[in-house]
């Protein structure tokens, strides 16, 4: 639509300076150029009997005795001419003896004869005009044309009268008799100066007063006389060819009729196809896509403008709509400098990513909540280990990590080691990105054969701070020299505590109203194709904030002394829920993530064996899923604790395998019946080569030690082809089936279409 605004604004800007006349002289300049490209020969119908040099040489007087004429008009008469004209002034009276023959021979030539009249100025400045005609003698056998021209105010004859009133009488203009069109009064048409003058015949008016000619050429033809000797003055300036006699242009008007009665069409239907062409112009892309149109669009102007030249004879100003084409494209182009300009001011060089403006603009525009700063630990050793054109590579491929982490947030180069991007993510949500991307960035990132572990350090701070950006980028700083992971920005961090305590004290009111929910995410039995076991997921479905995901209350829960209570609900309801889907038929093993500072409390080991006791399903289809990476405050308790529940027949899952530092010591000393790999090895693994490697070596070390695998994150077709590839057992993750409420996982066990194959 601005497109269309933008032409139309334009179009009547030109239209008015169409309207002023102000690109007449351009488009008589063009005409000019159109004569010479489409210039034809005369159709020899008309032919010239020139009162030339030759002629007055051999006369040797002026005026000349009427008795010449006389003579020419009886030589013309008997080779059979079809009509004669005369481009001569007769209306004075010369020698009376010399009148009559000129009225003899007038009377008695068969073929029509036609003499001139015309208006002229009494004197000079005079507006008053006065009418010439032939003298009475004359009129009595003969018609009469009008020979009256008007040149242009730039002096050039470009148009011919169709006809004008002399004495009172409209009278034909000479042209429009020999044509034999309707001599209109008060209409004009458009010379066709593309008629060649040359190729129309010209005869010396002494040879046919003598009769040395062939009379053959002249019969059946029209013939108009008239000066065309220097000497006698009878000379108009016309395109194309300056200054030619009167006659001559007379003889091309003729022509031009005889063609086809050309007629002016307006600028304004041109300029109205211009408009629309500006219209697609101003839509271009490119600098060289809006030339490319600009160029098509005027051939395209001047050939319909041709095409209706010869095909319609209308003739078309088409400069207007010409100009407004050639404007468009200047102006876009003018547009798409500036926009590259603007790009150019939004993009870091080195690497063409976008840079601290940019995300500015982006923040403005978008009103996020925080903007995420993450900062390359060790960037200075890459600068000194990567060349020139590798350390752009490493940055841009980091940069589609973030944004798979970041949900394909725009994503910009802020400073030299510090890459930063907005979120209108909630706090706690992103800490559980910031946890995926810490997760992610334990795969290296491959240049060049070579493969480089970048870790990263965040900073996080309010983006309705005008200075969002540089105070993430600090709060990165501080979080690495703290030997932290990410941090707040300091003016942000007590209202976060602030929210967070307040969080932790509505929990235990929540367990008891039932705003807390347990989700099931199933995992897919890769050898059967049946959903065989699933995952208890905690959900807060919070009153005013929503549904809160585990991640931004269970690290909370955890540190408040309140992970207890929310476990054992989950468990027990869990249990209630296995054992109504037992009563169904369906005999489906479920996970419950068990915090790894709940191994060492008595009161949760003895809370967990009370609920277990009590279940009316096989203890075999309960899993405790402990994460690899936690950290085992007392070691030797924590393994006692996992014995003796291993011990009453509950199964162990090692959870975010490959996450942890002590991975082959956890595989050798904990009681495991499962393990998981953690989706950021997964979910890539059959397109990344190294993960692939990665995966397959887990599959194959851990059906050595006797144990099932579950491989997380599994988002698409392929992923689940590659793992039924290397004998994974389970796949769990948004391509098998998101996580969902008990009703609707028996409604999926049951239905088998629904399950991924």
């Amino acid at each position: 639509m601005a497109r269309i605004c933008i032409a139309c604004v334009l179009a009547l800007s030109i239209a008015f300076a169409a309207g002023t006349g102000a690109f007449q002289p351009v488009e008589n300049s063009l005409r000019v150029a159109g004569f010479e490209f489409s210039k034809k020969p005369a159709s020899g119908q008309i032919h010239v009997v020139e009162m030339d040099a030759a002629s007055l040489e051999a006369i040797q007087q002026w005026p000349w005795s009427r008795t010449h004429y006389a003579a020419v008009v009886a030589q013309l008469d008997a080779a059979g001419v079809r009509s004669i004209g005369f481009d001569v002034d007769f209306s004075s009276a010369s020698n009376a003896a010399a009148d009559k023959e000129l009225a003899e021979a007038l009377s008695q030539a068969n073929a029509p004869i036609v003499l001139p009249t015309f208006a002229q100025s009494e004197s000079f400045r005079s507006e008053r005009m006065l009418d010439v005609l032939p003298i009475a003698p004359l009129r009595e056998h003969t018609q009469m044309g009008s020979v009256s021209i008007v040149p242009d105010p730039d002096g050039f004859v470009r148009r011919m009268p169709l006809g004008t009133i002399t004495s009172g009488t409209p009278r034909p203009s000479l042209s429009a008799y020999f044509a034999g069109k309707a001599g209109i009064v008060g209409e004009s048409f458009p010379i066709d100066f593309a008629i060649d003058a040359g190729s129309v015949p010209r005869h010396s008016f002494i040879d046919i007063e003598r009769g040395d000619f062939n009379p053959a050429q002249f019969r059946g033809k029209d013939v108009l006389i008239g000066a065309t000797a220097v000497e006698m003055g009878d000379r108009y300036a016309v395109p194309r060819y300056g200054v030619i006699p009167g006659v001559i242009v007379q003889a091309l008007a003729t022509e031009t009729l005889i063609a086809g009665q050309p007629v002016y069409g307006s600028w304004e239907l041109p300029l109205l196809l211009a408009a629309l062409f500006a219209a697609v112009i101003f839509g271009s892309p490119t600098y060289l896509n809006s030339v490319l149109r600009m160029a098509g669009f005027a051939v395209t102007m001047v050939a319909l403008s041709h095409y209706s030249y010869t095909a319609f004879h209308t003739w078309f100003d088409i400069v207007p709509a010409l100009t407004l084409i050639i404007t468009s494209a200047i102006m876009r182009n003018v547009l798409l400098g500036r926009r590259q300009y603007l790009k150019s001011q939004r993009r870091d060089r080195e690497t063409g990513l976008p840079n601290a403006i940019a995300l500015r603009a982006h923040i403005d525009r978008a009103h996020p909540e925080y903007v995420v700063a993450a900062m390359l630990d060790e960037f200075d050793t890459l600068k000194a280990v990567l060349s020139a054109e590798d350390l752009p590579v490493l940055l841009r491929r980091l940069t589609d990590r973030l944004k798979l982490a970041a949900d394909k947030q725009l994503v910009c180069r802020t400073d030299d080691r510090m890459l930063a991007w907005s979120t209108p993510s909630q706090l706690f949500e992103v800490e559980e990105q910031l946890a995926s991307l810490r997760a992610l960035m334990l795969s290296p990132i491959e240049i060049g054969g070579r493969r480089f572990d970048v870790p990263l350090t965040f900073g996080v701070a309010d983006a309705r701070h005008d200075r969002a950006i540089a105070n993430a980028a600090h709060a990165a700083n501080a979080a690495h020299r703290a030997g932290d992971k990410w941090q707040l920005h300091e003016a942000d961090r007590s209202q976060h505590l602030e929210q967070q305590v307040s969080l932790m004290g509505e929990l235990d009111e929540s367990l008891r109203d039932g705003h807390v929910k347990v989700y099931y995410q199933p995992k897919l039995d890769l050898k059967s194709g049946q959903i065989t076991k699933t995952e208890a997921l905690v959900r807060w479905d919070h009153p005013q904030k929503g549904m809160l995901p585990p991640d931004s209350f269970i690290p909370l829960a955890e540190e408040s002394g309140r992970i207890e209570d929310l476990t054992i609900f989950v468990l027990q309801q869990a249990i209630a829920d296995m054992e109504i889907w037992a009563t169904k038929g369906m005999s489906i093993g479920t996970a419950v993530n068990v915090s790894a500072r709940l191994l060492t409390s008595r009161s949760f080991v003895d809370r967990a064996l009370a609920l277990i006791d009590a279940m009316k399903v096989p203890v075999e289809q309960l899993l405790f899923e402990v994460t690899e990476s936690a950290e085992l405050a007392d070691w030797d308790a924590s393994i006692e604790t996992l014995q003796k529940l291993r011990a009453r027949g509950i199964a162990i899952s090692m959870d975010d395998y490959g996450t942890g530092q002590s991975t082959l010591s956890y595989l050798k000393a904990l009681p495991l019946s499962e393990l998981k790999i953690d989706r950021s090895f997964v979910q890539h693994a059959h397109i990344d080569r190294g993960d692939a490697m990665l995966v397959r070596s887990t599959v194959q070390l851990a059906h050595e030690l006797g144990l099932k695998v579950v491989a997380e994150g599994v988002e698409d077709a392929e992923c689940l082809a590659f793992l039924k590839t290397i004998d994974c057992d389970y796949a769990q993750g948004y391509f098998v089936a998101r996580p969902m409420v008990a009703n609707e996982l028996v409604a999926m066990v049951t239905d088998p279409a629904r399950i991924a194959a």
